[in-house]
């Protein structure tokens, strides 16, 4: 049934405050975003990529979501049986960081709250930023199915991360060690590799003695000089090594130093690891405080002597300088090889130190017992699994490469965390005999045992959201067999080695498929200076206070046309103003089409005979934007599928028909009128349902507002191509009197002649096919032109004292005697000879380009062949005129 219009009021300018508000709600109560049930219907399903649940959303957040907000709403249209499921991580290390700072603020640690008073403490801050991250999903239009939201530490997903951890320890590949590790000391946990971030800080290489410990001399001194830049470890030294085929320290291995300050005997060892050219060629071997050096240890059966405690404060094996600061014990191991005459110099450096990306401190490399993943096989798997037709498609392409990279060059995988909030590792110890158990389930006589109290690390859990948020393990879940694996993952470039890689291992291992067919990267969302968004520079901006501004929809229309996929974009304001400009464009053509229809328009084409050479080259041009937008979201190119959009609404539509279609709609042919109205309200539909996806608000109401079938775009039928509307011919027509009436414009503007002043205007065409479209068009030539006396002919005499243009097809003259100077028109002419001159030669370039012509589609390389022609045409004319001209002269 085809409604009219029920909401009938529209503001002569858009206000996103009168659009927005309610319709969200709106589209929840129809439940419209819920899958459709139909079993016949192909299935797409994306799951969101969690966000922590700790803070509001920002840009990054935005620009992800809006992208599978765009490809869900048009597979919904299209007939897909959709699933877009929602969720929240619980994001362990920065989440509990977040907590223990609120708490700080009030004088409280969670040591003095207990484990479980913190983790209900945790689960508030929890409900509170998901409620906050709700609001703001709906603010951004997302269309979810919340009937399957799921949090990473719901039962769910607990008992799937059980079961992967289970599996994983009975095949080996989950084992307990210790193990040199990065240590967070103001969380007190351990960190993966891909946790710790890499910054440039002023530091120095601490030259000291260390002495013989017998009356062994080198170079005539009874001292070897070693070069640190982390004094504070010394304490911890076992060993100096060199590499055994450095011929300088051949008859040194084997000799014993005396540790300075702390009066140890210490062996001076070969080993390959160390490199000759480095320093002076010795190192100092720490075991417990290097991981290098703890490789060192294994291989030599060297004691590790850890010399500092969790928070990275020194212990008694630090001796004098026990319960010191790591960095005030820096300082009085400083002062005191100073004084005791062990310090030969200081060298001042900048250097590479790695710090916590959740706390912001500088890591220490620790000694420690952590579970550990064995990542070589499960690389290895899903390696193998790529080069298969269940591989992982990445757009960018390039973007494999990364993972490849990562994967080839894996460390096993630190799991184990230090931490409260998270899920508990499901090993128990027996209390007596320090039996371990690991299973799904705790032991029967639990009274007996104890769990061990560190959490897993939340990337764990995260690995295996594509798959336990559809009901797995249970494989026969209906949302499993259903939707999984998933269609696209939407995601930065910024997680690939974090999450994107996780996913992929663990859904290989574990269901056998990939976790998604596609996953499409993103760049980052940087200022308008091209830096990162953060909190030091104060550059950050909020989306909501964005949408406050703007709207949803604009802040959606400008990150759909950011940038192509993998590259950054950076965000102004300007573009914001350009984005609502653009909305508001639409909001007036609109309005204007929907203020000009009949009680009896419908959204229907008329028949075709009836169609006009605008009305033709309009639907032609609507069946190719179709074709494009479509062919472009299926490649993901969103940005050039905008261009598109814009292109076709701004200046085919509104430009073009709409101010041709005023003919028929103030005329008095009451048939004409109907056809243009009909055909009016069948464009702007069709054009409605192909921005929906992006600007789905301001699009609902338009469309509400207008003649319409059903209830909501939400679930409106997307548009497709009918090929017998592709019309090359009107196209090219209509091409023509665009480009005509384009350089009467132009024309009477380089001599300023005002459209309110009528003016001769002759047309010369090349040809009676180009003199039948201009007279049959003559009514639309007299509206745009103005012209005087008008005069369309093969062959015309043209006066010496007038402004000329060449299109194709045609030459154009407007005799004006008293405001032409031959000299002024000849430079003017000589420019468009340069521009035609380019064109010309930037066609013959690339036509002679033999992998372009081979590889082009050859409809491209036909339409490459027909622009040069016309150019070539349109130069040869051009040159002509310059020559009548100088004749004149």
């Amino acid at each position: 049934m085809i409604l009219m219009a029920k909401e009938v009021s529209m503001s002569t300018k858009y206000d996103p405050k009168q659009v927005e508000p309610g319709r969200y709600q709106a589209w929840l109560d129809q439940k419209l975003f819920k899958p459709n049930g139909d079993k016949k219907a192909k299935p797409y399903s994306i799951v969101i990529p969690p966000p922590n649940v700790t803070g509001k959303l920002h840009l990054g957040h935005a620009w992800d979501t809006t992208l599978q907000d765009m490809i869900i709403r048009q597979k919904r249209m299209q007939g897909f049986d959709t699933l877009w499921l929602p969720g929240m991580d619980h994001a362990g290390i920065a989440t509990q960081a977040k907590v223990e700072a609120r708490l700080a603020e009030q004088n409280v640690s969670r040591y003095d709250l207990g484990r479980e008073k913190f983790i209900e403490t945790v689960w508030k801050w929890k409900d509170e930023y998901a409620d906050i991250i709700h609001k703001q999903w709906a603010k951004l239009g997302l269309s979810l199915d919340y009937d399957r939201e799921r949090f990473t530490l719901d039962e769910g997903l607990s008992k799937a991360v059980r079961k992967v951890f289970v599996k994983l320890y009975r095949k080996g590949l989950i084992y307990r060690g210790e193990y040199i590790i990065n240590w967070d000391p103001k969380a007190r946990t351990a960190l993966s590799d891909i946790e710790v971030i890499h910054k440039d800080v002023k530091g120095a290489f601490y030259h000291v003695k260390y002495p013989f410990a017998d009356k062994t001399t080198f170079n005539g001194k009874n001292y070897i000089e070693i070069a640190t830049t982390r004094p504070e470890t010394m304490m911890g030294d076992v060993a100096v090594a060199v590499h055994p085929s450095d011929k300088r320290y051949q008859d040194l291995v084997g000799k014993t130093l005396v540790l300075p300050l702390q009066g140890r005997h210490i062996p001076i060892i070969a080993d390959e690891y160390v490199d000759p050219e480095f320093g002076t060629g010795m190192v100092k071997i720490t075991p417990a405080h290097d991981p290098n050096d703890f490789g060192v240890g294994n291989r030599h059966n060297l004691e590790r002597i850890n010399t500092m405690n969790e928070d990275a404060s020194m212990n008694a094996n630090a001796g004098k300088y026990e319960g010191l600061d790591r960095f005030e014990a820096r300082k009085a191991i400083i002062k005191d090889l100073e004084d005791q005459g062990y310090m030969l110099r200081i060298e001042p450096i900048v250097h590479s130190v790695g710090h916590s990306e959740r706390t912001g401190v500088q890591v220490e490399a620790r000694l420690s017992t952590q579970w550990f993943v064995k990542m070589e096989p499960l690389a290895k798997a899903a390696l193998a699994n790529q080069k298969t037709d269940d591989a992982v498609e990445f757009v960018p392409e390039r973007f494999e490469n990364t993972f490849e990279q990562w994967m080839n060059n894996i460390h096993d995988w630190v799991i184990s965390r230090q931490l409260w909030w998270g899920h508990q590792i499901p090993a128990w110890y027996h209390k007596k005999t320090g039996e371990l158990y690991v299973g799904e389930e705790e032991p029967v006589d639990i009274e007996n045992w104890e769990q061990d109290p560190d959490v897993l690390d939340t990337w764990f859990s995260s690995a295996l959201w594509p798959f336990s948020t559809m009901g797995w393990p249970d494989e026969d879940a209906a949302d499993f067999k259903r939707y999984f694996p998933t269609n696209t993952l939407v995601t930065g470039y910024d997680i690939i080695f974090f999450w994107v890689s996780r996913m992929i291992f663990q859904s290989t291992e574990f269901t056998g498929h990939r976790p998604f067919e596609h996953v499409l990267i993103h760049g980052l969302i940087r200022d308008e200076q091209g830096r990162k968004m953060s909190k030091s520079l104060g550059n950050g901006i909020d989306p909501m206070d964005v949408i406050d501004k703007y709207g949803a929809d604009a802040l959606r229309w400008f990150l759909s046309n950011g940038s192509a996929p993998g590259q950054d974009v950076r965000f102004s304001y300007t573009k914001m103003d350009a984005a609502w400009n653009f909305i508001n464009k639409i909001w007036n053509a609109s309005r204007f089409v929907i203020m000009n229809l009949d009680e009896g328009t419908r959204a229907q084409l008329p028949e075709k005979a009836a169609w006009k050479l605008s009305d033709q080259w309009i639907i032609s041009r609507l069946n190719h934007t179709i074709s494009e937008v479509t062919r472009l979201f299926d490649g993901f190119e969103f940005g050039e599928a905008g261009r598109a959009l814009y292109n076709f609404i701004w200046n085919d539509f509104c430009d073009w028909y709409i101010e041709m279609a005023k003919e028929d709609l103030n005329g008095d042919d009451q048939e004409a009128k109907k056809n243009t109205q009909n055909i009016l309200c069948f464009v702007l539909d069709q054009t409605l349902r192909l921005l929906h996806p992006i600007m789905p608000f301001v699009t609902e109401k338009i469309w509400l507002s207008m003649p319409h079938e059903g209830s909501s775009l939400v679930t409106a039928s997307y548009p497709t191509t009918t090929a017998e509307y592709d019309d090359p011919t009107a196209e090219r027509e209509m091409g023509n009197l665009i480009e005509l009436i384009k350089a009467v414009r132009n024309s009477r503007a380089e001599v300023n002649a005002p459209l309110s002043s009528a003016v001769d205007l002759l047309i010369k065409t090349k040809d009676d096919q180009t003199k039948r479209v201009f007279e049959s068009n003559q009514d639309y030539i007299e509206r745009f032109c103005h012209p005087k006396k008008l005069e369309i002919a093969t062959e015309i005499k043209v006066p010496a004292l007038a402004v000329s243009a060449v299109i194709t097809g045609a030459e154009v003259y407007l005799p004006l005697a008293d405001l032409v100077d031959l000299n002024d028109e000849i430079k003017r002419l000589q420019k468009d000879t340069k521009k035609l001159t380019a064109e010309v030669k930037r066609g013959e370039n690339k036509l002679a380009n033999q992998r372009f012509v081979a590889n082009a589609p050859t409809e491209i390389v036909a339409q490459e062949k027909e622009k040069l022609s016309g150019y070539q045409e349109k130069l040869t004319a051009t040159n002509e005129r310059i020559k009548q001209l100088k004749a004149e002269l």
